[in-house]
């Protein structure tokens, strides 16, 4: 007897992209942990982090390099619509679709061929990188592994023109943002930072230093560790001092001390804004570098 083989698509209701302007979201887990590349040439060398019962691993392939923290924005994308139809009463899936022009425009990109193929080339990169990890697992020694998007087609209207995307999540992250406790709003000046550093630097100062009033600090030895880089720590600490210097990081205000051990501490807290100049920064008018004139 023959049976009928059904792929994932076919189990899955079509969850439509929401029109208008929506808060950009993260997930928690992936802002406080090293699971992206934070550099724009290609890396395929494996990005490896253990502390405590946390274990990620990120392996990527030769042909497409593993996915970019430039690359999560599709991510971010994603768990903006679905906290919103939630949000909305609507239902949610992991299957989504969307026109390149929606993608683009939520991240602040241009809307040329040139980023439409720069966004095919980060579903490529996003479904090819596979994660092992233990984070949200019942025990330590059970892990979840996983590719950022299962799979990822074109649409084309009836004379075969481009028409949308349409990409699959994988369970561990869907799971994650329907869970109100794991997504955070962001600022939408973040898709304004060019490095992949300060970039990561913002998603982890708002994961672990919120917006209360007392800020946190981590010393640049912990930092670096959890940035899954392969350059020597020394030149962390002097890309982290630059940025530091220049104060990028939109609605944080960042500053490096010497802890009474001797080693150099980077503390952050919530920048003073007046309410006009906040309210801008929130709509995406004003970037962080603009605070001041």
């Amino acid at each position: 007897m023959r049976r009928n083989r059904h792929s994932e698509r076919d189990q899955l209701e079509l969850f439509r992209a929401l029109p208008g302007d929506l808060a950009p979201r993260d997930a928690q887990d992936l802002m406080a942990y090293p699971f992206f590349s934070l550099a724009k040439t290609k890396r395929t060398v494996p990005i490896d982090f253990r502390a405590g019962a946390i274990a990620i691993r990120a392996e990527a392939v030769p042909e497409h390099g593993m996915a970019t923290i430039w690359d999560a924005d599709v991510l971010i994308c994603a768990a903006s619509q679905i906290v919103e139809a939630r949000d909305a009463g609507l239902k949610t899936s992991r299957l989504m679709a969307a026109t390149p022009y929606e993608n683009l425009t939520f991240v602040g990109r241009g809307s040329s061929a040139r980023d439409y193929d720069r966004i095919k080339a980060g579903l490529d990169r996003l479904q090819s990188t596979t994660v092992l990890t233990s984070i949200r697992q019942p025990t330590k020694r059970r892990g979840h592994r996983f590719s950022w998007i299962n799979e990822w087609k074109e649409t084309a209207d009836a004379n075969g023109r481009a028409f949308g995307l349409e990409l699959i999540l994988p369970d561990w992250f869907y799971a994650g943002v329907i869970d109100d406790a794991l997504v955070l709003t962001i600022d939408r000046a973040y898709f304004h930072l060019t490095g992949g550093l300060v970039r990561w630097l913002y998603r982890l100062v708002r994961k672990h230093g919120g917006r209360q009033d007392g800020g946190r600090s981590f010393d640049l030895v912990h930092l670096h560790a959890k940035y899954g880089i392969l350059s020597p720590l020394k030149h962390f600490a002097y890309d982290v001092r630059k940025i530091v210097q220049c104060q990028t990081l939109p609605g944080y205000q960042l500053v490096l001390a010497r802890g009474p051990d001797g080693t150099e501490r980077l503390n952050f807290g919530p920048r003073l804004l007046m309410p006009l100049t906040a309210r801008l920064r929130r709509r995406g008018l004003i970037t962080n570098s603009e605070d001041n004139l």
